[in-house]
């Protein structure tokens, strides 16, 4: 029987998935979408062949035509809704962050861990065609163990939406840090073999944004709004097994950098790096150094695609998804870390208590 999905939000990322799920007629159906401007979940209705469109996210979660729920809107929602869909018994696909903060996320968490559905969180850089085939090799053992690791993403110029809810830290909880920082931490985290953070040392910076600068080309921005976040944030995180990963990331600054998001692994037996669509192993062998050039094959179907028939095959299967509950909360509880430890100059101890 065909997984009956219902999508909250219809905007850009609502879209989507919406797309995404469409090609899976073999294993979903999409038979509702609500948002908050009614006319563009009908324009998405109208697009892909969605049956029915709904009054409310509430009414939504409650249709009994409705298996599992998308979540594509604010971070300020994600918690409310996502606890709202898993109590009334509906399977959830969340967008990243998986909470606003750490306090959020724990909501979500423990709503998941109280129930039999799966929740997952929309990390697609995890099917990326290169960080998979990192992480194959990883798995055989070829790295050894790694010990250290470096992640970021720059953008030179590219604030989004100015002045809407993107800049606003009452709606998002932060800038680059929650909004793409969260990707390149949850891939790191990933392909180091999910060791557990402990501790945090970081600093964010508001250079740009707050002058009207560094403008991007995402959203529209509004120039009666507000600008309270940061643009550019760094930090060390150290983990329980002693390894440490280095995060950097910006919307704005003034750097030479080509905006592509990247990851560095450094290993007892060899290393890798992820590059956008390119990738490299890189060993030692009879005392010469040795690289492998790693790309995405030709006609590669999408991550997103993956993303989203994983999300199905888990509930068909009743298995846990690779993007977790708790890898969700984990990454939150580390930008909170961040955050604080930007705040206070000082080194942040995880608070892992639920």
């Amino acid at each position: 029987m065909a997984i009956r999905i219902g999508i909250i939000g219809a905007g850009n990322i609502g879209s989507v998935h919406a797309s995404q799920f469409s090609q899976l007629g073999e294993l979903c159906q999409l038979t509702a979408i609500t948002d908050a401007f009614l006319p563009l979940a009908e324009q998405r209705a109208r697009e892909y062949g969605i049956a029915e469109v709904m009054a409310s996210p509430e009414a939504l979660i409650r249709s009994e035509n409705v298996d599992a729920v998308i979540i594509g809107v604010p971070n300020q929602y994600h918690a409310e809704l996502a606890v709202q869909a898993i109590e009334a018994g509906k399977h959830v696909l969340l967008e990243k962050p998986m909470g606003i903060n750490a306090a959020a996320a724990r909501q979500i968490l423990k709503a998941s861990q109280a129930s039999d559905r799966v929740v997952m969180i929309a990390h697609q850089m995890r099917w990326e065609s290169v960080p998979m085939q990192i992480k194959e090799q990883i798995d055989r053992g070829e790295l050894g163990r790694i010990y250290t690791a470096k992640t970021g993403w720059y953008r030179r110029k590219g604030i989004p939406g100015w002045g809407t809810w993107f800049t606003r830290s009452d709606q998002s909880g932060g800038g680059p840090l929650i909004d793409i920082g969260v990707h390149m931490l949850d891939l790191a985290l990933y392909l180091m073999g999910n060791p557990k953070p402990v501790s945090v040392y970081g600093a964010t910076y508001a250079e740009f944004g707050p002058k009207r600068k560094g403008i991007g080309t995402w959203g529209k921005p509004n120039w009666d709004g507000v600008y309270d976040v940061e643009d550019l944030a760094t930090a060390l995180i150290k983990m329980e097994d002693g390894s440490t990963l280095s995060l950097e990331v910006s919307w704005a600054v003034h750097m030479d950098t080509d905006n592509t998001p990247f990851v560095h692994l450094m290993g007892t037996e060899g290393g890798a790096s992820y590059r956008g669509a390119n990738g490299k192993l890189l060993t030692e062998k009879f005392n010469k150094p040795m690289e492998i050039a790693l790309s995405k094959p030709e006609n590669d179907e999408s991550e997103r695609l993956r993303l989203s028939r994983h999300f199905l095959l888990c509930i068909k299967e009743g298995k846990q998804p690779i993007t977790s509950a708790l890898s969700g909360f984990t990454n939150n509880l580390v930008l909170d870390a961040i955050y604080e430890s930007s705040r206070t100059g000082h080194e942040v101890k995880l608070d892992w208590n639920l």
